[in-house]
């Protein structure tokens, strides 16, 4: 058996829902050996909801799912038949298998996302902003540097009509 990751369309919020369902199908008709996996790539983001964070997911192919599969005719139609699934990523009808690589980035990032959320937010600098949390609140500045593995800002703050470079995390400010 030659097993392959493919790439499923389905409707854009249905992804968990038409994977959970082709498993539940291959299940029900015998077919576990022909699919073997059956994922909806998503990360961790971490979101600032009235003024707290919150950890999210995020999917990275929306209204998409990959399937690792030997795709026989059986698996195909079982894939194919279930609600919410529109048909496979590929040319001409015909289902095309995604590169090794391609398969190795994307579960790379999937890992990543998982050890270490990333903010949902991103900032420029130049960028107008407000510090929501710390000493600063309610100052306005302006993002100077930007230290997206650290999660931090350089924001030129203006206390007492001086501007003052203030470091802070993501979490503390908001857009303005």
């Amino acid at each position: 058996m030659t097993q392959h990751w493919y790439i499923v369309h389905t409707y854009s919020n249905f992804e968990k829902k038409a994977a959970e369902e082709i498993k539940r199908q291959a299940q029900i008709q015998g077919l576990n050996d022909l699919i073997e996996e059956v994922m909806v790539p998503t990360e961790e983001v971490v979101e600032i909801r009235r003024g707290h964070k919150v950890n999210a997911e995020r999917k990275f192919l929306p209204g998409y799912i990959l399937v690792r599969a030997d795709l026989t005719n059986e698996a195909y139609h079982l894939i194919k038949n279930v609600p919410k699934v529109t048909g496979f990523l590929g040319q001409n009808n015909k289902p095309m298998p995604l590169r090794q690589s391609e398969v190795d980035r994307i579960l790379n990032q999937v890992q990543e996302g998982a050890e270490r959320p990333k903010p949902s937010i991103t900032f420029e600098v130049g960028e107008q902003v407000r510090v929501a949390d710390g000493p600063f609140t309610s100052f306005n500045g302006t993002v100077e540097e930007v230290d997206e593995d650290r999660s931090r800002l350089k924001v030129a703050v203006s206390i007492f009509g001086r501007a003052t470079p203030v470091e802070l995390e993501f979490g503390q400010v908001e857009k303005i």
